[in-house]
């Protein structure tokens, strides 16, 4: 794949990681909001300690939130797409919509969906802040091991495929994966800092928002992306001319 490509790609994985905030903005805005409010409050009914507000809320929860939304967006539209220029080619005979589309789903599920299981979100008034070092530490960690055994396991599959076929290969390369991520559960510390009296529901409709967050951003990139990558790889003639070769012998 020559440079001028990469550059293209580059620059509409970076359109569609935009495009994809937005979305993810929207959502964040409607769901995630309206608990991180209600945390705000259970902390502030629980603490007589009032620090200096650095950062007014209504600043925090519009453009704080827009901004770090969409440069989380932008950055991660390119890099996955420099991550989508090395996969091409090597997905099998996936095209290059449904290639964005298996690219965004495998670094959903191992970015994102394996360290939440372990290490889930939560609101404010949760967690113990002389333990935030330790925590980001362990959340990092376990994403770090789940990038790499989803690489492994990629790997692994390939290798075996020519002995066991491409199905039975990537049975077992997911069942490895499974579970040396089971192992690194058991392994890493658990975290458990959530009040008593924290509102299980307000935790539970948190965390569940926090995972529509990623899955309209990842879902919604993996898309954007597919549709502009396909535009650029197969021009319009190269895209109708199987349709029209079809519709040829039905005219006749």
């Amino acid at each position: 794949m020559n440079s001028h490509i990469v550059r293209n790609l580059l620059v509409r994985g970076m359109l569609a990681g935009l495009g994809a905030g937005v979305l993810a903005l929207i959502v964040a805005y409607l769901l995630g909001e309206p608990r991180v409010d209600a945390a705000i409050a259970f902390e502030d009914s629980h603490s007589h300690e009032h620090g200096e507000e650095l950062v007014s809320r209504t600043l925090q929860s519009t453009a704080g939130l827009a901004t770090g939304i969409l440069v989380y967006g932008i950055a991660l539209g390119g890099i996955a797409a420099l991550a989508y220029c090395f996969a091409l080619g090597r997905t099998g005979r996936f095209g290059p919509r449904a290639a964005a589309l298996l690219l965004s789903g495998a670094a959903l599920a191992s970015v994102y969906l394996v360290p939440f299981l372990k290490y889930p979100a939560n609101p404010p008034s949760v967690g113990d802040p002389d333990t935030i070092g330790k925590r980001t530490t362990l959340y990092f960690l376990m994403m770090l091991l789940s990038v790499l055994l989803a690489v492994a396991a990629v790997v692994a599959g390939k290798q075996l495929a020519p002995r066991l076929g491409n199905w039975n290969a990537t049975i077992v390369a997911g069942l490895g994966y499974a579970v040396l991520i089971g192992i690194g559960y058991v392994l890493l510390p658990a975290i458990n800092e959530v009040p008593e009296d924290f509102s299980a529901t307000l935790l539970w409709q948190f965390r569940v928002a926090a995972l529509a967050i990623q899955l309209t951003l990842w879902l919604s990139f993996g898309l954007l992306f597919g549709h502009l990558a396909e535009r650029l790889l197969l021009p319009k003639p190269a895209r109708t001319a199987e349709p029209a070769a079809t519709a040829a012998p039905a005219a006749r």
